[in-house]
């Protein structure tokens, strides 16, 4: 039977920008092995599986390399198709089982907010190669359940970073966020995302990497509501709102694919 099939742009307004994300629509359960095939054929950062239960849905992430316990964008994108598609009505919360526990998604004023586990940071003794991979000196190294976060001292830092990929994947963590303060009125932080162990060089715009940035950059500014731009290539806007344990990871999605896996 044919699995319908949708990639939408994650964290902008605009086609062919944010992080874009497979959304598979599944009638039931799939083989692990079909799934992570099918990731790999998309070749995009994540491909999101979703299996309806009674009222709720499961949600499994897949990049093109390995299932992963938690992504942003990829949830944001499964939100937006269920509501574009018509299997939730507008007004309806979107509801995920996953490997991170529950997350639900809401819709305000033309933005998709995720209820989302926080993920603190805490000071880390970073291994030679973090520096030598990201070329830099780091001003500060933390590291959180999945990640190091790197803070350099300017934008233009964070913007000029090369990576040497294949150090950076040696490394014992999901990926390495590299941020700093951006300083003007748009955003509070630019950041930007290396995964090349779960198969990804650069993410486009991580989600999940502002469940950490959020509270750290609030903690600095003494802000319960920050936002961020993750200068990729592409680019995206993340909001983020502190709930102390939690926080509501907020951006917009537009599909700019329609497809059927036959």
């Amino acid at each position: 039977m044919p699995h319908p099939l949708i990639q939408v742009d994650a964290f902008t307004e605009t086609p062919f920008a944010g992080n874009p994300a497979a959304v598979c629509l599944l009638d039931k359960a799939a083989d692990e092995g079909w799934m992570q095939g099918v990731a790999r054929e998309m070749n995009l950062s994540e491909t999101a599986f979703l299996v309806p239960g009674d009222e709720d849905y499961e949600l499994r992430w897949f990049t093109p390399a390995a299932e992963v316990d938690l992504c942003g964008h990829a949830t944001l994108a499964s939100a937006h198709a269920l509501w574009e598609e018509g299997r939730l009505s507008s007004g309806e919360a979107a509801r995920f089982h996953t490997k991170s526990g529950l997350l639900t998604c809401t819709k305000k004023d033309g933005w998709i907010e995720m209820d989302f586990p926080a993920t603190p940071v805490e000071s880390a003794d970073p291994p030679n190669a973090l520096g030598e991979a990201l070329g830099i000196t780091p001003h500060y190294v933390g590291q959180t359940r999945f990640d190091y976060l790197v803070e350099v001292p300017s934008e233009e830092i964070v913007r000029a970073i090369e990576p040497d990929f294949a150090l950076l994947a040696t490394l014992d963590v999901r990926g390495v966020t590299v941020t700093s303060a951006f300083h003007g009125p748009d955003y509070d932080f630019v950041s930007r995302f290396f995964a090349p162990g779960h198969g990804i060089d650069e993410d486009p715009v991580t989600g999940s990497a502002h469940c950490a940035l959020g509270p750290f950059w609030g903690a600095r500014f003494k802000k319960e509501e920050v936002t961020g731009y993750q200068a990729s290539a592409r680019g995206g806007v993340v909001r983020v709102r502190l709930k102390g344990e939690r926080v509501d990871i907020c951006g917009q999605a537009v599909t700019v694919l329609k497809g059927e896996l036959v």
